[in-house]
């Protein structure tokens, strides 16, 4: 009896200090922002889908995801995905990939940018929000960008005309280095939306990619209420044969 409580205190252990190291790395760039996604509108998961299309990727792929079944779960036409939203000249049939060489990519940004497919399955939805919303201009870093909430990241801000150029307030100072933190972001060059606007595209854009780390949930929770009406269904059978069943026994 000894050995088997070892081995389940020590699985126990192990998942705990992985769930640490998980929060701790969600919030090693401060608190996350919540992004309020809903996968039920399809307005905002087409509105993400055109703005990731066109601005991510270019350096992003999507290889667990087909254009086919985008079009079906997102209420698009064959049409409207080919002459929209496809820009490598796949078929429709094909995985969402990107034309940007491996090779290339290793050479500009230093790092081959990373499939983004299941992103908000390992991270979540409210640090793929953080992180959109969390880009700076640093002049130190080779592409000038930096991002509070995944600092020293190889990735330029690529919604920067949208959102503005926003440049960091240092306040406080960091424990652990002794170097002033940031305490806050604030924009200093206005881009084309205004703060409100570009919460709800960084929302799409977060939309969007929740629904291809797993594009089977949103026919999941629909199928979800009809498996529930079953089993109450099934059940009331069950109570009604129970109930001529044991009528007589009594």
């Amino acid at each position: 009896m000894t050995k088997p409580m070892t081995l389940i205190t020590r699985v126990a252990a192990f998942a705990a200090s992985m769930l640490l190291s998980f929060s701790a790395l969600a919030a090693s760039g401060g608190p996350l922002q919540h992004a309020g996604t809903d996968l039920g509108d399809k307005a905002s998961l087409q509105r993400g889908a055109q703005l990731f299309m066109n601005y991510c990727s270019s350096c992003h792929s999507l290889k667990y995801l087909r254009y086919s079944r985008m079009a079906e779960d997102l209420g698009l036409t064959e049409e409207e995905v080919m002459a929209n939203l496809n820009f490598t000249g796949a078929k429709f049939g094909e995985q969402i990939l990107t034309a940007m060489p491996a090779e290339g990519a290793a050479e500009w940004f230093g790092t081959v940018p990373p499939d983004l497919s299941l992103t908000s399955r390992v991270r979540g939805g409210d640090w793929i929000y953080s992180y959109l919303k969390s880009f700076y201009i640093d002049e130190e870093r080779p592409l000038g960008w930096n991002n509070t909430v995944f600092p020293n990241a190889s990735m330029p801000n690529v919604l920067w005309e949208m959102q503005g150029v926003q440049r960091p307030v240092y306040g406080s100072t960091d424990a652990a280095t002794g170097e002033p933190a940031i305490d806050r972001l604030e924009v200093a060059q206005p881009g084309s939306m205004d703060g409100a606007q570009f919460d709800q595209a960084a929302r799409d854009i977060t939309a969007f990619l929740e629904y291809a780390g797993e594009p089977i949930a949103t026919k999941r929770e629909a199928l979800g209420v009809w498996v529930m009406l079953f089993l109450a269904f099934f059940t009331f059978l069950a109570w009604l044969l129970k109930k001529e069943y044991w009528k007589d026994v009594h």
